[in-house]
């Protein structure tokens, strides 16, 4: 009896063991088809960067697999595609730190403290003390980050010829939907914001429910929202800064071969990215100056006059639209840098 009940045991232990291995399979097989959102254009140097990560993983990986790009905002807004990333409809998507922030707040010290930073090599300074501590925010919340990137200084174009920030209080600017604090905290300084998607910002122009339009010079080219908007006024308000992240359930169910391959890819359009960013605000500024663009240059006064808006800001940035912590570290990191530059 004893010998019968053992063997019935054993065969039962044999069972689940190998129910346990093929569901540990199962857990960790390559996907096929990873699919990738971003809001970048199709054909942007953003979105060729991409398809090049994918051709690297494909190479990398089975036979048949595909890296499946959705670029133009045809999965949605930046906040879509968050959320669709969490349920497992998308596996990656390029972010600005709008969409970065629908993770975790930290991100938005890269991005929402206008005026802080004042040149690429502070910003990257800066980024690469807070990198370990943002990437492992993300991490904690489920992603995996493959590139950091920029996309240009935010410059201010308007439909009409204004400079002074009581000029600009009294237009109507966009503002990211979705982003209710960053509206807030706009409001709060006296301005009006409108917010709407990317997507509805030259319809917007074009109907009048907007009139001015804080965005990159590239994204202003690419979306011929000169066309409408025949001033900017050269501010320098904040860098663009973004991330492509990956679920990490999809980033750990890859072989060590694809995530290689991925990371290698990653790191040169990390390079690309960086490389680009120092020329294309200047060349797509020039290309919208020769469609009749007037750029009014930020005088002594003016600088100072925005730079006082700025500063007035940063109080209610502090701990609503940038956890309060980063907010500090990120001035304690400027200063430092500062102080130690010729």
């Amino acid at each position: 009896m004893h010998t019968r009940t053992e063997s019935h045991f054993t065969r039962v232990a044999r069972v689940f063991a190998v129910a346990a291995t093929l569901a540990a399979g199962a857990a960790v097989a390559e996907p096929s088809v990873i699919k990738v959102a971003t809001i970048a254009p199709k054909g942007s140097i953003y979105h060729r960067v991409l398809q090049e990560m994918g051709e690297a993983y494909q190479r990398a990986t089975k036979p048949g697999a595909r890296f499946v790009i959705y670029p133009n905002s045809i999965q949605g807004t930046e906040a879509d595609t968050v959320r669709r990333m969490r349920v497992g409809q998308l596996h990656a998507s390029m972010l600005t730190v709008v969409g970065l922030t629908q993770i975790d707040r930290s991100v938005a010290a890269l991005q929402f403290m206008p005026m802080m930073f004042r040149s690429w090599d502070e910003l990257d300074y800066v980024r690469e003390k807070l990198r370990p501590d943002l990437e492992a925010k993300l991490a904690a919340k489920g992603f995996v980050v493959l590139i950091w990137g920029e996309a240009g200084w935010v410059q201010f174009f308007t439909k009409e010829d204004i400079a002074t920030p009581e000029e600009y209080r009294q237009s109507r600017i966009f503002a990211w939907s979705g982003d209710m604090v960053q509206a807030s905290v706009m409001k709060s300084q006296g301005f009006r914001p409108v917010s709407i998607p990317l997507s509805d910002i030259l319809p917007a122009l074009e109907t009048g429910m907007i009139d001015t339009v804080p965005v990159a010079p590239l994204w202003a080219l690419i979306g011929q929202f000169d066309r409408v908007t025949r001033y900017m006024l050269r501010v320098n308000w904040v860098p663009i800064v973004g991330a492509t992240v990956m679920r990490r359930q999809t980033y750990e169910a890859m072989s060590p071969e694809a995530r290689a391959a991925l990371r290698t890819a990653a790191e040169q359009a990390t390079q690309k990215l960086r490389s680009h960013r120092e020329r294309q605000d200047e060349e797509s500024i020039e290309a919208m100056k020769a469609r009749g663009l007037t750029v009014k240059p930020l005088t002594p006064e003016l600088e100072q006059a925005w730079r006082a808006i700025a500063e007035k800001a940063w109080p209610h940035v502090r701990g609503n639209m940038v956890p309060a912590e980063t907010f500090d570290k990120v001035r304690m990191l400027l200063e430092s840098y500062r102080k130690g530059k010729p």
